[in-house]
């Protein structure tokens, strides 16, 4: 089988229920025979395609569309000009994220771009890491590095240690925010994998303690995995589906709610979501939102922070939920933090991180400070 026919094979399979990055991912893994060169291009070939989805000809069979989305790409990558502001607006995303998000040439550009690799290093690796591999630049966060070369990281020796993380910017920008500091004790109220939970026990230097919950057991079972290959112990992983009954009675120095969401602001980097979010996900995602952060209000100390993030960019999800929540827990003042993007800017309450202007996914942040 051709990598084309490959390609046109992941996009057939995959649907609503279905998504393509989990479609590429297993059948990648299953074809460990394919050369690093055809398993980049069909990556890039299945992400092209939904990309520029609207531009395709439903007629045509799929792997003519899986070659006109590459050479669209292509096109897009060697001449961004070639194609007009109203073209992308008008074609680039579903028709309805306009009743939520100010659709700008901008954003559309950015999310039409071919996404950037980020590393995380830890502290005490930067420079050791930074120096080992090759095709690397620092990024604009500390610690951060962009990565522009073709191997395949998760077989590096650095990240078998420890020594990096693959984390986009973005999710590390909300790292840098909460800024936990021991002998502190934090909460990850929504912790998935566990990308964010690493990165708040890095910045503890391994001391004090983070509890990680998630409502999805697979999702802890990875995070278990790559705390002891990342060699962290300073975290305890507990179920929690976002219900009113804590997962402890501890009280906590901080908390963060990396929320579930619409995930708009990775659109860039998962296009295929972009078919099938659906304007109800959005709404639907806002309560659950609200309701995740009044149930973890209560176990914060006084004069605790809570963040709260979403990678996204709708009104619902973002500064209407934060809104809500200051307007319904008098108890919390708003607390103004820096933007780890622009450090020398004065401090502000909530950010939006867009991703024409950090380069990494969209990410809207929040927090606050219980009196």
């Amino acid at each position: 089988m051709t990598p084309l026919q490959l390609a046109a094979r992941i996009v057939e399979r995959s649907d609503d229920d279905t998504p393509a990055d989990m479609v590429l991912r297993q059948t990648l893994f299953r074809r460990r025979g394919l050369s690093p060169a055809d398993a980049e291009w069909v990556s890039r070939a299945v992400f092209s395609f939904f990309r520029w989805f609207r531009w395709l000809d439903p007629a045509r069979p799929t792997e003519d569309r899986v070659q006109e989305a590459v050479g669209l790409a292509e096109r897009f990558a060697g001449d961004p000009s070639s194609f007009s502001d109203g073209e992308l607006i008008a074609n680039a995303l579903p028709d309805w994220v306009a009743n939520h998000v100010s659709v700008t040439p901008e954003l559309v550009r950015a999310l039409q771009t071919e996404p950037a690799l980020w590393l995380r290093c830890r502290p005490q690796f930067t420079e050791e890491t930074g120096f080992r591999l090759r095709d690397v630049e620092p990024g604009p966060l500390p610690d951060s590095y962009r990565y522009f070369g073709s191997q395949d990281l998760y077989l590096d020796r650095g990240f078998q240690s420890g020594a990096f993380e693959i984390q986009d910017l973005a999710s590390q920008a909300v790292g840098l925010v909460c800024n936990p500091r021991p002998p502190e004790i934090w909460w990850d109220t929504c912790a998935g994998e566990g990308g964010k939970t690493l990165h708040l026990s890095s910045l503890l230097n391994g001391r004090s303690l983070v509890w990680a919950s998630d409502r999805a057991a697979w999702r802890l079972d990875r995070l278990r995995q790559r705390a002891g290959r990342a060699r962290v112990f300073n975290y305890r992983a507990v179920h929690w589906d976002g219900g009113e009954n804590p997962p402890t009675k501890t009280r906590f120095d901080g908390i963060l709610v990396d929320a579930p969401c619409s995930g708009l602001g990775t659109w860039g980097r998962n296009p295929h979501s972009r078919w099938t979010t659906t304007e109800n996900d959005v709404l639907e995602l806002s309560e659950i939102q609200k309701r995740i952060l009044n149930n973890v209000a209560d176990s914060l100390k006084p004069g605790g922070r809570l963040i709260y993030s979403a990678c996204t960019f709708t009104g619902a999800e973002t500064a209407l939920v934060a809104e809500w929540f200051t307007n319904e827990r008098p108890e919390f003042e708003t607390e103004a933090v820096m933007n780890p993007f622009l450090p020398d800017d004065p401090p502000v309450t909530e950010m939006q991180l867009w991703p024409q202007e950090t380069g990494g996914n969209g990410m809207f942040i929040a927090a606050w400070r219980k009196t």
